[in-house]
């Protein structure tokens, strides 16, 4: 049998091979218009930009190994021109003109697809390529060699953004003009102002909602029009607008056309006729999440058409059953990845579906080096995924795989949490984050959370913001009342039941608690799902270029070299109570490098407002975040805390369980840190937390020691209030603890007494229990409730733990 194939890429080099491996005797021909088989057409772009240095790196199977090791008559700068489907024939147009015949048994069209070229006035000019081939990429490497210093590259797609980046690279000034309101069409606004950023912190200029009208040539210089009346100067333009199919021939050839002039065909990628296939770019394929036909021109699906095509030309039978359009790209030092429809393309198809957002960290927290993810997951009433996107510095790609294996295999969105994941610190936690979104679209449809979005919130529904309220000055929704988690049950008085709640923290978790607690207490409220950072990307424009060349970054000195703090393995209060510690010992003018985890730059940038210090410089490195900050003014006197004047807070500490004195120490050390006094006034049970172990022999009667004996001996003897179970839920709890580097409750103490926190012990409750002064660390002052009430007189927020 002779097999013709026409193209020599993806889908119709692997075809040949597979070919070859199934039938030695096969009389195989592959025909190719261009220079080159099998070479990596995605790759085309980091040549560009110099991280692929060989350009025969790209050639994967350069023409004469594959002629070699496969047998295969190649003949590439042959062009078919016509198919005759009745003889069995097709023309074919060599480089020098000449044409001749070949005739076939079966026939595969493997012809790809090219760039869109709208016509443009001016559109013609040397300097103008698209980056689809070789050659392309070739002419636009040789513009820059030849001194090219400005790029436009129209388009933000795949191959437009790779070409911005690896430009920009290479030393160029790149400004992208897309003609929608986000790059990159495969993922939602949302997700995809991250990118735009990461572009912008490189120092590309996005330009969104421009649409390119013509060019204009004056001398030697070439500009871009835009429809806006703006132009820009370019020494070289990429082209990347989208693309079209190669159908021309089949369609000539009378073989079925799709709408948009995709080949049709079945499963087994027979065309219309029984005797053609058709495989990669050029095909329509069905849609497999809305069962609708659609193009996909991947890499992927295109070389697995190629495969199966082969199997059924070689009398096997095999089925192609569509594509769930699973994608990822590198931008800058960020990852966007996604798999199956978008919300914009579920509503263009008036689908109904949920949708959720998520931010985790992408390994373990207390393990350095983690970065955080941007994660939506659409999903529909019955469970099935639809879609999910991904963005991050690490481990977007891995979560989007699993969630298209899943897709694949039939699982639905709660089923994402049953799936048993690979887990070590450095990789993830034990919930993954695939996890994660299943449990939370469980929740979804039974109920348990009504999720809310930032792009429809109602006009009249009070948004409550559970943050901490240094997390609040640092950024909100405008017109959220802020009312912290922690405090949300002693303060529900404050909201109106006949309102609407929409309830936001930071990525949403501390949002979903007081959801419930919330309902539970009779109120109308939505979580908003994402929390303040997804209302911050869906409501954020793309920032300006960084002009990065423009001034060299601040260097940290020489001399301070050694001052280095590295909080990157530490948990909340820990990375600003350390550094608030470090800061503290530096003078004036000097400065610290900070090594953190990138989700610690919006917490940095806000701490550094209120303490007074200057952050000089903060850039994310890979997978940490390094910062240099400056001490500003000049150290304070040490002098006795005061609570008057600023923000002040008193806490009452009257449980000696460990869970809740944790909690105040924490809220202590976190109000301490950013600025405000603090005093915790300690009352019966609470003074357990301050006695010493092992405590000085004190004289005592009966009773006295007889409370003495039945209360814990100290912070590290404290139980839980819940799952104590004799001491062993106490022991898990702080085994977790120390596993995630979560400080002990005595380091706490210990922390908040260097952070300045004042500790009253109550008189009374130590007269009433028989504990002395003596038998108690260090302490501010022994006191009564009147010393309390001034305390509580002169502060913003008072707690009762």
């Amino acid at each position: 049998m002779k097999t013709l194939i026409i193209g020599g890429v993806a889908a119709g080099a692997g075809a040949a091979a597979r070919l070859r491996r199934l039938d030695e005797s096969m009389e195989i021909i592959l025909l190719e218009r261009g220079s080159y088989i099998s070479y990596a057409n995605c790759g085309l772009p980091y040549h560009l930009g110099g991280v692929i240095p060989e350009r025969d790196s790209l050639l994967v199977m350069p023409e004469k190994k594959f002629r070699a090791w496969f047998n295969i008559e190649i003949r590439t700068r042959n062009e078919a021109i016509a198919v005759d489907r009745v003889r069995k024939t097709v023309a074919v147009r060599r480089a020098d003109g000449s044409e001749y015949e070949e005739s076939y048994d079966k026939l595969l069209l493997a012809t790809g697809s090219r760039p869109a070229a709208p016509e443009l006035p001016g559109g013609d000019d040397f300097r103008i390529h698209p980056l689809w081939t070789i050659p392309d990429m070739d002419a636009l490497g040789a513009l820059a060699a030849d001194g090219a210093r400005k790029a436009l590259v129209v388009g933000g797609g795949f191959i437009g953004l790779e070409a911005a980046e690896n430009l920009r690279r290479r030393g160029l000034e790149v400004t992208v003009v897309q003609h929608s309101g986000h790059v990159l069409p495969s993922i939602d606004r949302e997700m995809a102002w991250l990118l735009g950023a990461e572009l912008a912190a490189d120092g590309v200029d996005v330009r969104l909602n421009a649409e390119l009208t013509g060019f204009r040539k004056e001398g030697d210089s070439l500009y871009a029009c835009l429809k806006d009346g703006s132009e820009l100067a370019a020494d070289l333009v990429v082209m990347s607008v989208g693309v079209k199919p190669n159908s021309e021939l089949a369609g000539a050839a009378g073989l079925e056309l799709g709408p948009r002039g995709h080949i049709v065909v079945n499963e087994y990628l027979q065309t219309s006729d029984p005797d053609i296939y058709a495989a990669g770019d050029a095909v329509e394929v069905t849609d497999c999440v809305s069962g609708r036909k659609t193009a996909i021109p991947l890499a992927g699906p295109a070389n697995r058409q190629g495969r199966i095509a082969a199997d059924n030309i070689a009398g096997n039978s095999r089925a192609y059953r569509g594509s769930w359009g699973a994608s990822v790209i590198k931008v800058g030092s960020l990852t966007a990845a996604a798999v199956g429809l978008t919300e914009t393309k579920l509503r263009q198809l008036g689908l109904d579906y949920h949708r959720i957002y998520t931010h985790p960290a992408s390994n373990a927290s207390y393990y350095p080096g983690g970065a955080q993810l941007h994660m939506k997951l659409l999903f529909g009433s019955d469970g099935k995924i639809l879609g999910a996107q991904a963005v991050g510095a690490k481990g977007a790609d891995k979560r989007i795989d699993v969630i298209g294996a899943a897709m694949q295999s039939g699982r639905t969105a709660p089923e994402l949490a049953e799936l048993e994941l690979a887990y070590a610190p450095p990789f993830n936690s034990a919930k993954d984050p695939v996890n994660f979104l299943g449990m939370i679209a469980q929740n979804v449809l039974d109920g348990m959370t009504e999720p809310a979005y930032a792009d429809s919130i109602p006009a009249d529904a009070l948004v409550v913001d559970v943050r901490e309220e240094a997390e609040h000055q640092a950024g909100a929704i405008p017109g959220a009342v802020n009312i912290p988690l922690g405090q949300l049950r002693g303060r529900l008085g404050e909201l109106d039941r006949s309102r609407e709640l929409i309830v936001s923290c930071q990525v949403g978790l501390r949002g979903y608690l007081a959801e419930r607690i919330l309902k539970q207490n009779g109120f109308r409220v939505r979580n908003l799902s994402g929390g303040y950072l997804t209302w911050k990307y869906m409501h954020a424009e793309v920032p300006a270029p960084a002009r990065k060349n423009a001034v060299p970054p601040p260097q940290v000195p020489s001399a301070v070299a050694g001052r280095t703090l590295d909080v990157r393995t530490l948990a909340c209060p820990g990375p600003v109570v350390r550094l608030k510690g470090e800061m503290e010992k530096l003078a004036a003018g000097e400065t610290l490098r900070l090594l953190a985890a990138p989700s610690f730059a919006p917490d940095l940038e806000a701490w550094s407002r209120s303490s007074g210090n200057e952050l000089v410089a903060m850039e994310r490195k890979g997978d940490h975040l390094e910062a240099l900050l400056r001490k500003g003014g000049t150290a304070p006197e040490a002098a006795p805390v005061s609570l008057s004047g600023g923000h002040r807070a008193a806490i009452v500490l009257f449980s000696n369980d460990l869970d809740k004195a944790m909690a105040a120490l924490i809220i202590a050390c976190g109000m301490a840190a950013s600025g405000a006094k603090v005093g915790i006034f300690f009352t019966f049970w609470g003074l357990s937390v301050l006695r010493r172990n092992p405590a000085p022999a004190v004289p005592k009667g009966f009773l006295s020691r007889m409370f003495g004996w039945m209360l814990p001996k100290g912070a590290a003897k404290l139980a839980l209030s819940k799952m104590n179970m004799a001491g062993i839920g106490t022991a898990m709890m702080k085994d977790v603890m120390k596993r995630q580097n979560v400080t002990s409750l005595p380091e706490l103490l210990e922390q908040a007494r260097q952070l300045g926190v004042r500790f009253v012990a109550c008189e009374m409750a130590m007269n009433v229990m028989g504990i002395t002064r003596e038998e108690l660390v260090e302490v501010d002052e022994v006191a009564g409730v009147a010393s309390f009430v001034g305390m509580a007189k002169e502060s913003n927020n008072t707690l009762f733990i």
